[in-house]
């Protein structure tokens, strides 16, 4: 027999038995931890100097004259809106042009028609 296939006294396993009094033991570990006042005490503690370390951070940023994160962002946002906007405006002037060729050969064409039928008679005299 395996060391999986020992039972016990209850009809477990021993693998399932250790198992099952791992994830007790584990368990009851988290739970105290979750209790504990110290360490709410420690977290909050923890907490709170992240948010002063990002306040003095900030401080110094704008101190020195320095863009944050949030500006960065706030600009590559702007950057990106106003590359699009310039995309939009360069198709509509690819498009004015293209209606602007169309019209002058349009012009040119009907300029072109009385010239020639004007030709052949200046030709005959």
């Amino acid at each position: 027999m395996s060391p999986e296939e020992y039972v016990d006294g209850d009809g477990m396993a021993d693998g399932d038995s250790l198992r099952a009094r791992s994830e007790q033991a584990i368990g009851e570990i988290a739970q105290a931890l979750i209790d504990s006042p110290h360490l709410h005490s420690a977290l909050q503690a923890a907490f709170g100097a992240r948010e002063k370390a990002i306040e003095a951070q900030q401080a110094a940023m704008s101190a020195l004259n320095l863009p944050s994160a949030g500006d960065v962002e706030r600009l590559e946002r702007r950057l990106r809106s106003f590359s699009q906007r310039l995309e939009d405006v360069e198709e509509q002037l690819d498009d004015l042009s293209r209606d602007l060729s169309s019209l002058r050969r349009k012009i040119a064409a009907k300029e072109a028609k009385p010239a020639a039928k004007a030709a052949p008679e200046t030709d005959a005299a």
